[in-house]
């Protein structure tokens, strides 16, 4: 069991838990995420590990409250416990000297972003960081983000904060000022889609962290299987980031739908 330190309130229905987890923060890099069961009757889920403390045995894990399971761990306190809690589990983000690398991130995605954007600054990069929300309220973790980034273009639907319009309207803007050599997006399936889409258009190379249901996280059950390039990928495994203009969006929106009317 897995001791709650720390809870925050990131913004409504988001909030942020520092939890006991000293294996796990030792060896986590950026990318990785865990498996997170509430109690022994609730059901996995995947979490990306958003900072990890090595001094203090700590990760953090950033959850939106959008089902059975979310609520249950959204609704503990600092000092109750996460029955299990598993990983490092996937792939680490590749980190090299790219370039001007664009982060474009939406809603929770900027939690799983965040020690990207920090490992590819320390290698070297340029990063300007892309971070859009419906609404000013739901952009989390700013000050963080800005930390490492050499520029944050905030984008929030009703322009209630930043300027006003999508992700992809902040994303073009920079591709049309200046060289892009890579572009890594998280966040919403479709928004992920539509980011791609237009760094297609570009030629920009572009990963993308993918956020299947997953069950095991160990590559044996299946859930998490994705197409990309027209072959069948587990993301647990083989990700979770891929090639982006390879990902069969639709296919993984409809699957990702699959089990909503449950929820």
């Amino acid at each position: 069991m897995n001791k709650i330190i720390k809870k925050t309130n990131l913004s409504p229905n988001v909030i942020q838990l520092e939890v006991e987890a000293p294996l796990i923060a030792r060896s986590r890099k950026a990318g990785h995420f865990v498996i997170v069961r509430v109690d022994k009757n609730s059901e996995r889920i995947p979490l990306t590990i958003a900072q990890a403390d090595i001094n203090k045995g700590t990760i953090t894990l950033v959850i939106q409250t959008i089902g059975v399971s979310t609520r249950k761990i959204c609704a503990l306190n600092e000092g109750d416990f996460l029955s299990d809690l598993v990983g490092p589990l996937g792939k680490s983000t590749h980190i090299e000297k790219f370039g001007t690398v664009l982060c474009a991130c939406g809603g929770v995605g900027t939690a799983p972003m965040l020690p990207i954007i920090e490992a590819l600054k320390k290698a070297g990069n340029r990063v300007i960081t892309v971070e859009a929300a419906r609404t000013r309220e739901l952009i989390i973790l700013e000050e963080e983000v800005r930390k490492y980034s050499d520029e944050v273009i905030i984008m929030t639907d009703d322009g209630s904060y930043g300027n006003k319009g999508l992700i992809t309207n902040g994303i073009e803007d920079v591709i049309k000022k200046e060289k892009v050599d890579l572009c890594i997006t998280i966040g919403p399936a479709v928004m992920m889609k539509y980011v791609t889409l237009l760094t297609k258009k570009y030629d920009i190379p572009t990963t993308a962290s993918l956020n299947t249901i997953m069950v095991d996280g160990t590559g044996m059950c299946g859930a998490c299987r994705v197409s990309v390039g027209g072959k069948v990928r587990f993301v647990c495994v083989d990700g979770p980031e891929f090639d982006a203009h390879q990902v069969d969006f639709d296919e993984m929106i409809m699957r990702l739908n699959a089990y909503k009317d449950f929820e």
